[in-house]
C-alpha cells in the first residue's frame, strides 16, 4: 500500500519511528515531510500535502502527525475525498475504516506513546472497509454532506 504522511514539528521526533515501522509492515512512503525540524512549520501544511496525495489517489492512504492530531484533521478533512480521523486507540483506528472508510489517521504525538503510535498505524493500515449496505448507506449519506460543499 502506499502511504503518505506528513509530520509537523510536534511530531518530527518520531518521523524515524513511523517511517521505519511503514517500512516493515511492507508499506511505500509517499513522504511529505517534515523532513527538518522547524519549530515554526503550521500543521495545515502536512495535512493538506498528504490529504491531496490521498485524494489525487497518488496515495491509498495518508497518515499525519501533529501535537494533538485535531488540528491535522480538521485541515485534511477540508480536502474534497478525504475522510480523516483522529485515532488514539486501536479499536477506533480499524472501525474507522471498516465502518467508515476513514482513509486518512491523524495521531497526537503529544496524546499517545510511542508502541501505541506504532499500534495504532498497523490497526488503521490492516484495516479494510466492509461492503454491507448499511455502511455503503451511511458512506453514500456523508459524500451527500460532501457534494453539497459549502453553505
Amino acid at each position: 500500500m502506499r502511504v503518505a504522511i506528513g509530520l509537523d514539528h510536534a511530531g518530527f521526533h518520531i518521523r524515524d519511528l513511523v517511517l521505519e515501522h511503514l517500512v516493515n509492515l511492507g508499506h511505500e512512503v509517499v513522504d511529505e515531510g517534515a523532513y527538518d525540524y522547524d519549530a515554526k512549520d503550521d500543521f495545515p501544511d502536512f495535512a493538506e500535502a498528504v490529504a491531496d496525495r490521498v485524494a489525487n489517489g497518488d496515495a491509498d492512504r495518508g497518515l499525519v502527525v501533529c501535537g494533538s492530531g485535531v488540528g491535522a484533521c480538521i485541515a485534511a478533512n477540508k480536502v474534497a475525498g478525504i475522510r480523516a480521523g483522529t485515532c488514539h486507540d486501536t479499536y477506533s483506528a480499524h472501525q474507522g475504516v471498516e465502518h467508515d472508510d476513514m482513509n486518512i489517521l491523524c495521531i497526537g504525538s503529544r496524546i499517545i506513546g510511542e508502541e501505541v503510535i506504532k499500534e495504532v498505524i498497523s490497526a488503521f493500515l490492516s484495516a479494510e472497509f466492509i461492503d454491507e449496505e448499511k455502511y455503503q448507506r451511511r458512506l453514500k449519506k456523508v459524500l451527500s454532506i460532501e457534494a453539497r460543499g459549502e453553505r
